[in-house]
């Protein structure tokens, strides 16, 4: 048996939204210059094949309605943080997007989410906040405050780990990292200080090390299933290191959002 048909998935559910109102209107992040004109039938077509990819892979998307006057709001992973059923709400950062946090909390109040949590501190969904299995790993330095590590423990009952991200290409925590599956790890080692490298060396028992080429195109802003792994196009690097854990990469472009400094975990939020 091969490592890669040892590794296991099972059907996950995705809330995403369509990229309707998507343009690049100010610049909260080093990725974004208005000057530079965005495609937006492209930006939704690039949206609609990373959805049919999810679904391609067995897995369910949900869809929230964008707004008018909200451009980001594609970046759904931001939105929330969604753990066995409970919702901690984001508290966003910029003016600019802090309109996003109720129009996402309202999506979950109106789908019979019983525990919806309106966060009392900074923090951008799942854009810091990734969910590990064991535990939590909570990003801060840049959008979300490292205090939101009281809510989460509070609300989700499990251990968290407060990474520092330092570099503010990789100004939230998923576009620096992704959790493969419960023991393995993928991140690029210069968007952390020593204690937060420190603290994954710990945690997970295998760690692979992204070359500077791939999270430079936002490699590793990627989604696993525990098996399947769909990431940006052009992370090839990253790609063969996938395969030769035992993973299956799954390529997609999202080049329009990466000029908004996203790609196809910034697109997706985990609904568990």
């Amino acid at each position: 048996m091969t490592e890669n048909t040892r590794r296991s998935t099972h059907a996950r559910t995705y809330l995403m939204c369509p990229p309707e109102y998507f343009a690049v209107q100010y610049k909260i992040n080093p990725w974004m210059n208005p000057d530079r004109p965005v495609d937006a039938k492209l930006a939704m077509s690039q949206w609609q094949r990373l959805s049919d990819a999810y679904a391609g892979l067995g897995h369910t998307v949900a869809t929230i309605t964008p707004e008018p006057g909200l451009p980001d709001m594609v970046f759904a992973a931001n939105g929330a943080t969604v753990i066995r059923g409970e919702v901690l709400g984001a508290r966003f950062k910029y003016p600019q997007r802090q309109p996003e946090a109720a129009a996402y909390l309202n999506w979950f109040r109106g789908h019979g989410y019983g525990q919806v949590r309106e966060s009392q501190v900074l923090n951008e969904g799942e854009g810091d906040i990734v969910f590990a299995g064991r535990a939590i790993l909570a990003g801060y330095g840049f959008r979300s405050d490292e205090a939101v590590r009281d809510e989460l423990t509070e609300l989700f009952g499990l251990p968290v780990i407060s990474l520092r991200l330092v570099d503010p290409r990789f100004y939230h925590l998923d576009t620096a990292l992704v959790v493969l599956d419960e023991d393995t790890v993928a991140y690029y080692p210069a968007a952390f200080d020593d204690a937060g490298r420190a603290a994954l060396a710990s945690h997970f028992s295998q760690l692979i090390e992204a070359k500077d080429e791939d999270a430079e195109v936002l490699g590793l802003n990627a989604i696993s299933d525990g098996r399947n792994v769909v990431l940006p196009e052009q992370a090839t690097g990253l790609a063969a290191q996938l395969v030769a854990a035992g993973f299956n990469p799954v390529g997609v472009d999202m080049s329009e959002l990466l000029k908004a400094g996203g790609g196809p975990k910034c697109c997706t939020l985990e609904l568990r």
